[in-house]
């Protein structure tokens, strides 16, 4: 990493990474509204060819957030051009306190830190590796991808979240979780609330950097080059399917297909369009693993009235999949039912509890 001239101030990276669905958006969301008067800049990276995460993140419209879709930001990018993003968010005029890479839930921490590190511009400095932990799918996660492990002795802060959804297992899941990191500080949290403060005191020390850039990045090259490269990490096993429907979805024939979805369909996130349904909303759905949940919003004001999903799983058959997706449209008011809503409704929580983005 270059070094700065003197007096000039380097704004701190942090890469938020952490499995698919664990809650970084509504982590970084939670930040973007509490942030005490620190500007945040972001950097979203989705899997999807639909920038899902980028239209949940607050302010996506703005000039503080810079949108990566369709591909890990770790494979999809290289130094130079990371550096390009970072130039326009560092830029004096921007007057951001730190910037926050939010990574896709396939993407490689590791990695992620090592562009950082790697960075060419004066203007940054590494600021640590939050891990966001589901903790309710933490059992799950960690016996189909092991590396989880790797990532949580990397990180330098990590966030146990949804210990709502965990119960009783909350406290054996954080007792493990604290068994797996490091030096890292374990916060449970439910919605990703989180006191911003810890985001910007989770700057490692030089003594850490300087393992991270030697030890743990060096062995994690050499494993990956032992295992074939890109084709080891993460979202080699995952295969993607982005949804986009103009004519509105059906409640009922929307719900068949996901109740009795593939297990191997891990992840849905999107917003859906159910017409003359509810007119006044669309309606945010998140799905991960069986958990299932709608979050209706209002329309904003000349958006466009579309259905747009994202799928990912491992093994799918996304034709077929995108088939039954198109077989959900409606086709009003030939069966219009004043009781379709009744399925989604089941899985719209109580407003208070609401958070969109997980």
């Amino acid at each position: 990493m270059r070094q700065p001239s003197p007096g000039h101030r380097q704004i701190p990276v942090v890469v938020l990474a952490g499995f698919l669905g664990s809650g970084k958006t509504t982590l970084l969301n939670h930040l973007l509204h509490r942030s005490g008067g620190s500007r945040i800049g972001a950097i979203v990276n989705d899997f999807g060819a639909i920038e899902i995460d980028a239209m949940a993140v607050a302010g996506a419209l703005g000039d503080s957030t810079v949108s990566l879709g369709n591909g890990c930001l770790c494979c999809a990018v290289d130094v130079s051009e990371l550096d390009g993003y970072l130039d326009r968010l560092a830029a004096p005029s921007a007057g951001i306190d730190v910037i926050v890479i939010e990574a896709s839930g396939l993407a490689e921490p590791q990695e992620l830190v090592r562009m950082v590190l790697a960075s060419e511009h004066p203007g940054i400095v590494y600021g640590g590796l939050v891990e966001v932990v589901d903790a309710a799918e933490f059992d799950d996660t960690r016996a189909r991808h092991p590396a989880i492990d790797r990532h949580l002795a990397l990180a330098d802060l990590v966030v146990l979240n949804k210990v709502d959804r965990a119960e009783e297992e909350g406290q054996r899941v954080l007792r493990l979780v604290r068994s797996l990191v490091d030096r890292a500080a374990v916060v449970a949290a439910s919605y990703g609330r989180v006191d911003p403060e810890f985001l910007f005191d989770c700057r490692p020390s030089v003594e850490r950097v300087g393992q991270l850039s030697f030890d743990d990045l060096h062995e994690h090259d050499e494993h990956v080059k032992g295992q074939g490269g890109h084709a080891a990490h993460l979202h080699a096993g995952y295969d993607s399917l982005s949804f986009v429907a103009e004519t509105p979805m059906d409640p009922r024939r929307l719900m068949a297909f996901l109740d009795s979805r593939p297990a191997g369909l891990y992840r849905i996130k999107g917003y859906v369009d159910f017409g003359a349904y509810d007119v006044r909303n669309r309606y945010a759905v998140h799905a991960v693993g069986r958990f299932l949940r709608f979050y209706p919003e209002p329309w904003a004001a000349g958006a466009p009235r579309l259905t747009q999903l994202v799928l990912i799983g491992s093994g799918i058959d996304a034709p077929a999949l995108r088939k039954e997706l198109e077989a959900s449209a409606s086709d009003a008011p030939h069966t219009a039912d004043e009781h379709g809503m009744w399925g989604v409704l089941r899985y719209v929580q109580d407003p208070g509890d609401q958070d969109p983005a997980v």
